[in-house]
């Protein structure tokens, strides 16, 4: 229930953000120039301070850069804030019939992405809560944070009802279905299984095999060998990548069985990469 909470947020906001941009192609044509990300904390200040352009008739470099600082935790200089004023200077007049109301639009979407990201944050905190309460330390693996860790346990529910970890790959359609006639059989990838399960082991198998940019080094070393391994022997990415999530599965299972840290097994770094 915590989890599909978190996602009704998480797509509640997502709905507003694209309100948001249609709100604003209007009354900014250059508005994705502003910030890299429109719905992010310096953003949403801006908006609901200056919802249309009209509103910074008389703002000057300075006193919009002091407005940015805070929010940005100073990474908003003055050279941001006259780089804003310019864009809204080549769009020209936008100002439109009912400014006042659709000035009150913007600020109303404003209002209720920040509700919900604060609330996003207090549900999370509860995630955490009810993770320590149940003991389980499946965030000591590398790329798993405090979603995935419950994520996980929603989809698995109580690992007691699996006698194994085979049981439990095959409920979340990850172990491959024998197809079998005339006496011939073969393994097909099975189609069926706990779907949201199946993508969060798949999203957890990707974040395994990543290399950092710029470090070149592995999230996990150990995966990225296995990963590379199963290509050369001439499985293609996708199936090597399931070979992961059944590896994942194996682990995932004696964690939560036994409450049980994740130990990072030694490889060497050449190996790896």
């Amino acid at each position: 229930m915590i989890v599909n909470r978190r996602d009704a947020i998480v797509k509640a906001v997502t709905t507003l953000t694209n309100q948001l941009h249609g709100q604003l192609f209007y009354h900014y044509p250059s508005y994705k120039k502003f910030f890299g990300d429109v719905n992010s904390k310096t953003a949403l200040v801006f908006w609901e301070k200056y919802p249309s352009p009209h509103h910074l008739k008389c703002v000057t470099v300075e006193e919009l850069a002091e407005i940015l600082r805070k929010p940005s935790h100073n990474s908003c200089s003055t050279r941001k804030a006259k780089e804003i004023l310019d864009l809204v200077e080549s769009d020209g007049d936008t100002t439109r019939e009912y400014q006042e109301s659709r000035d009150f639009i913007i600020q109303s979407i404003v209002r209720d992405i920040c509700f919900k990201a604060d609330e996003i944050q207090m549900v999370e905190k509860e995630m955490k809560s009810l993770i320590k309460l149940l003991n389980y330390k499946l965030e000591t693996i590398p790329g798993i944070n405090t979603v995935t860790a419950m994520a996980l346990v929603a989809g698995t529910g109580d690992i007691k009802r699996f006698r194994n970890a085979d049981k439990l790959a095959r409920f979340a359609g990850i172990a491959p279905v024998n197809f079998s006639s005339a006496g011939k059989g073969k393994d097909k990838k099975s189609k069926q299984g706990n779907r949201e399960l199946y993508a969060v082991f798949y999203f957890l198998a990707v974040q395994q095999i990543q290399v950092a940019k710029g470090s070149n080094l592995p999230r996990n070393p150990v995966f990225l060998e296995y990963y590379k391994r199963k290509i050369s022997e001439g499985k293609t990415k996708i199936q090597a990548l399931v070979c992961v999530m059944r590896r994942l599965v194996n682990i995932i299972y004696g964690m939560m069985k036994n409450k049980s840290e994740y130990i990072m097994p030694v490889v060497s770094l050449k190996e790896a990469v």
